[in-house]
């Protein structure tokens, strides 16, 4: 998602008028740019992709752990915080020679705690729950660069969600789909697997003019110099946009718990406008509008696929027997819409017998999935259109 990181922090500059928020090169895992701390106010607040806003304390090569305890020991880490702050260290390597990120840990632990010790005879708590302040820690090969966390809870908890179906997608992951479909509000969306309706929020709260960050909390509230009066300035500045008069987002799910825990996350997000839902079996589902748009899922794959159909199937010959169907459906019901689908099944193209137009990587967690495109084009299946269509849809 680093490209569309980029993207959206180029717009965060622009929509807020920031004369300072520049940005930077794609790194693997994110992007860099620069600004003065406001800047980092506003992408706390705006941006639906990052996972966390961090600050550059330093950077230096490194042979071994001591390098690394003298770059941190040297950092003002009381120009930011205070004793009785709790912290929390975390440190991703890629390459690095050292044996032991856990001894790395450490070191940075020890020498955060050591700077207090030696100016102040204290030193700050440990606290890996629900620390005030985090530290991070990123090793390549030869370079250890440390970081300020100014988010606190990663930037997906937006602070709406209580409930959520077996795996959800991450409140960002879900925004970055958005994002890369190249959905826009006003355009018609419809998720018809819409499990607890991240999706439906995430793009819900675009068409209203939340913010992602309007509801929940920052560390860098809790920084020594925090002025809460640009902080209210910039949340005052927020104009939500005028409330559609038509529904142009759509879902729905064969659970209606899942149904139920959309629309209950849909309330808990703010959301004031009607999102049409329905409980129906995504084979059987037609295009809820006229004028073709974004249909983007994230169909379930392998245990999960199970509450689709007989669970008495074989797995396989249930996966291929749901993709037949909706396949057809895609087909015969959604000519001239864009159908994007989200999964960690790299053969799905395969089993959906349809060429994709594009397909784009992603990681979920740890997960390598796969954004496939499909362009459906007006009657470019004829053969499909002589098969008997389906009965009449049936749902609530």
């Amino acid at each position: 998602m680093e490209a569309a990181l980029a993207e959206e922090l180029l717009e965060i500059a622009q929509t807020t008028a920031s004369p300072t928020l520049k940005v930077h090169n794609q790194v693997p895992g994110g992007v860099h740019c620069s600004g003065d701390l406001y800047d980092a106010y506003r992408i706390n607040l705006h941006s639906r992709i990052a996972s966390r806003v961090l600050m550059r304390m330093g950077v230096c090569h490194y042979q071994n752990e001591n390098d690394i305890y003298d770059l941190v020991l040297a950092q003002p880490w009381e120009e930011w915080f205070g004793i009785d702050h709790t912290i929390r260290v975390d440190v991703t390597a890629i390459k690095s020679p050292l044996k032991s990120i856990e001894f790395t840990t450490l070191k940075i632990k020890d020498a955060v705690c050591d700077r207090f010790r030696d100016m102040y005879g204290k030193r700050p708590s440990v606290d890996t729950r629900e620390p005030d302040m985090r530290i991070a820690g990123f090793l390549d090969q030869r370079q250890f660069i440390v970081y300020l966390d100014t988010s606190g809870e990663a930037l997906f908890k937006r602070g709406w969600r209580t409930e959520t179906g077996d795996a959800p997608l991450r409140e960002n992951l879900a925004a970055g789909l958005l994002r890369v479909s190249g959905w826009k509000p006003g355009m018609p969306l419809f998720d018809p697997m819409c499990g607890s309706g991240t999706i439906l929020c995430e793009a819900a709260q675009m068409v209203q003019g939340v913010p992602p960050g309007a509801r929940r909390r920052f560390a860098f509230e809790k920084f020594h110099d925090f002025d809460p009066a640009p902080w209210q300035d910039m949340k005052a500045a927020i104009k939500p946009n005028p409330l559609p008069t038509e529904p142009t987002i759509f879902g729905s799910d064969i659970s209606g718990d899942m149904v139920a825990m959309t629309r209950h996350n849909l309330k808990n997000a703010g959301i004031l406008f009607d999102v049409p839902l329905k409980q129906i079996e995504a084979q059987q589902v037609q295009a809820p509008t006229a004028q073709p748009g974004i249909l983007l899922t994230n169909p379930p794959y392998g245990e999960r696929i199970g509450v689709r159909g007989d669970s008495t199937l074989p797995e396989d010959d249930l996966a291929k027997s749901f993709y037949a169907d909706f396949s057809k459906t895609l087909k015969q019901r959604f000519a001239g819409w864009t159908a994007y689908l989200f999964t960690a099944d790299l053969g799905l193209p395969k089993l959906l017998r349809l060429k994709e137009s594009r397909k784009t990587p992603f990681f979920n967690g740890a997960l390598e999935c796969r954004l496939f495109r499909f362009d459906m084009v007006a009657g470019f299946n004829r053969r499909e259109e002589a098969l008997p269509k389906e009965g009449p849809q049936s749902g609530s």
